[in-house]
């Protein structure tokens, strides 16, 4: 049962993710995003990893996607206004390719792991807690100053500009 389950999660996630890259239209990529990641995390939980599937959906699936939708609405794009690819967007994705397959060879011709000892403590959520607000809270408000940069970037990028009536 669970490798039905697997295929069909991660056959469901790799579908979306490709209709996020292909679809012309910013909405319907978006909507396919939160698909792929509500994907994922259930590929997280068939991992028996259920904390990590819940920040998963809370923080990516419910925030970044909203900001995604967010930042979509007021640009007001639509689907006609994408330009084909342009040379240097070519040559960007075949060196984006090529550093990719150089990290899957590294990791395959490399790689070891190393024998996991017979008792492997679980991690508590107590512990997840004073990791994230310990050693990793400086990246966590990094991330999050530029989610609001992001945001304050799109509103002030589409503020229509109008001329006053005495300047003419």
């Amino acid at each position: 049962m669970s490798d039905t389950l697997f295929l069909i999660l991660s056959v469901l996630t790799v579908a979306m993710a490709l209709l996020v890259v292909l679809n012309k239209n910013a909405v319907n990529a978006a909507m396919c995003l939160l698909l792929s990641l509500a994907g994922l995390a259930g590929l997280f939980v068939l991992l028996d990893a259920p904390l990590l599937a819940f920040v998963l959906i809370l923080v990516y699936a419910g925030a970044v996607v909203a900001l995604f939708l967010f930042i979509i609405m007021l640009l007001d794009t639509t689907p006609g206004s994408f330009k084909p690819f342009k040379p240097l967007t070519i040559a960007a994705a075949v060196l984006g390719a090529a550093l990719l397959g150089l990290g899957i060879w590294s990791l395959f011709g490399r790689a070891v792991l190393p024998d996991a000892p017979a008792s492997v403590p679980v991690p508590t959520m107590k512990h997840h807690a004073e990791m994230l607000f310990t050693t990793y809270l400086l990246p966590v408000q990094v991330v999050g100053f530029l989610l609001l940069i992001a945001m304050l970037g799109v509103i002030v990028l589409s503020k229509k500009y109008t001329a006053p009536e005495d300047a003419k």
